[in-house]
């Protein structure tokens, strides 16, 4: 009985009232004086809870002399509780969100390891809804492929951008040429995702001299805009060079060195 009461006293209803009411399932239509004895509580303090419980409609009291009270049905109670929670969590549920926009930041969060880095883009690429922007190397590639490969089979719009040449037949692919990368990253080995535009991942998989992966992982919007752009940029300049070698190798020379050179010098 006691984990009854402590149930009902869960759904809003107090000590003196969860005793009441159980007291008037067991014996109905009854007197304050007879509740106040099945529910082993002080006959002062019955009154009180049975005004607060024909208040909420959960007693109901008779029109003779002297006053017998009634309890709703069980199942009419439980019926009202659910409702008016469903009502309270629907609420939430809309009204939160506009709270956290508002005034809550997206935390960023470091990943260290391996295994608990993969895992959490494993994590990211299931809950994606809509798209999937990554950027990876083979070694780091099959770990995932099949992941990937489930997402764009359930309609995920999946584009990949191959940092050095493996094989993958779905989705849009992106294939670097074989120009160096920045020097920050000689010999690492780096991922870059985005899902939904609202979900990112960046670092470096395979550090340089064995170094412990290290990726940072968050849902700050701004920073996953950031994540997708740079995404995105390496996905036009491959397009760029796949197209117009000649040209690019006119202007830049062999492996864009001009460019480099005037970028990083």
């Amino acid at each position: 009985m006691d984990e009854i009461v402590e149930k009902l006293k869960e759904i809003g209803l107090n000590e003196y009232q969860s005793k009441v009411y159980i007291a008037l399932l067991k014996k109905f239509p009854a007197t304050g004086y007879e509740i106040a004895k099945l529910a082993n509580i002080p006959q002062s303090r019955t009154y009180d809870t049975l005004k607060a419980l024909e208040a909420l409609h959960i007693a109901i009291p008779s029109t003779t002399k002297p006053v017998t009270y009634t309890p709703i049905k069980p199942k009419e109670l439980t019926k009202r509780y659910k409702r008016k929670i469903d009502s309270t969590i629907s609420f939430l549920e809309k009204k939160l969100p506009d709270i956290k926009e508002e005034q809550y930041t997206e935390p960023v969060l470091t990943i260290t390891g391996k295994i608990k880095t993969y895992d959490k883009i494993i994590e990211i690429i299931k809950n994606a809804a809509k798209s999937i922007y990554i950027e990876i190397w083979s070694t780091d590639f099959k770990y995932i492929e099949q992941h990937l490969l489930d997402a764009y089979n359930r309609g995920i719009d999946v584009k990949i951008v191959k940092s050095d040449n493996f094989i993958c037949n779905f989705g849009t692919v992106f294939e670097h040429s074989g120009v160096p990368m920045l020097e920050h990253y000689n010999n690492g080995k780096f991922v870059f995702l985005c899902a939904d535009e609202n979900e990112g991942l960046f670092g470096l998989t395979q550090p340089p001299k064995n170094g412990i992966p290290d990726v940072i992982w968050t849902k700050n919007r701004e920073i996953v805009f950031l994540i997708k752009a740079l995404i995105v940029h390496d996905m036009y300049m491959i397009d760029i060079a796949d197209n117009f070698p000649e040209q690019l190798r006119y202007f830049y020379g062999a492996g864009l060195k001009k460019l480099r050179d005037k970028i990083l010098h």
